[in-house]
C-alpha cells in the first residue's frame, strides 16, 4: 500500500516512514503543504497522512483543495491540535479521520 505522509517535523517524519515501511507500506515523505498538495493530486496514494500545521498550505487547506479537486483518496489527519473545533473542522474540509499527537503507533496502523 502506497501512502503519502505530509509532516513537517523531520524527527516525526522519519520515525512514521521507518516504521510504516517496517509494516511493509511504502512511504513518500512531503514536508510542505504545497508539495503534499502536489504529491496527492498527481500521484496514485491509497491513504494520505496530513499534519495541520505545515508550511504553506495548512493540513485544512491541503484536504480541502484536494476534495474541491475531485481527490477521493481516504485523508488522516495526523496533529497536535486536539481542540473540538479543529476536529470538526478537519473532518468537514475533507478529512475521513483525525488523530491526535501523541498517539500509539499501533492505533495509528489500525486507522490506516
Amino acid at each position: 500500500m502506497r501512502l503519502l505522509l505530509v509532516e513537517d517535523e523531520k524527527r516525526m517524519a522519519e520515525l512514521l516512514k521507518k516504521g510504516l515501511e517496517e509494516e511493509g507500506y511504502a512511504v513518500t515523505l512531503a514536508g510542505t503543504g504545497n508539495l503534499g498538495y502536489e504529491l496527492a493530486r498527481n500521484g496514485e496514494f491509497e491513504t494520505i497522512l496530513l499534519d495541520v500545521m505545515l508550511p504553506g498550505l495548512d493540513g485544512y487547506q491541503v484536504a480541502k483543495r484536494l476534495r474541491e479537486s475531485k481527490v477521493a483518496t481516504p485523508i488522516l489527519m495526523l496533529t497536535a491540535r486536539d481542540a473540538t473545533p479543529d476536529i470538526v473542522k478537519g473532518l468537514d474540509g475533507g478529512a475521513d479521520d483525525y488523530l491526535t499527537k501523541p498517539f500509539a503507533f499501533e492505533v495509528l496502523l489500525a486507522r490506516i
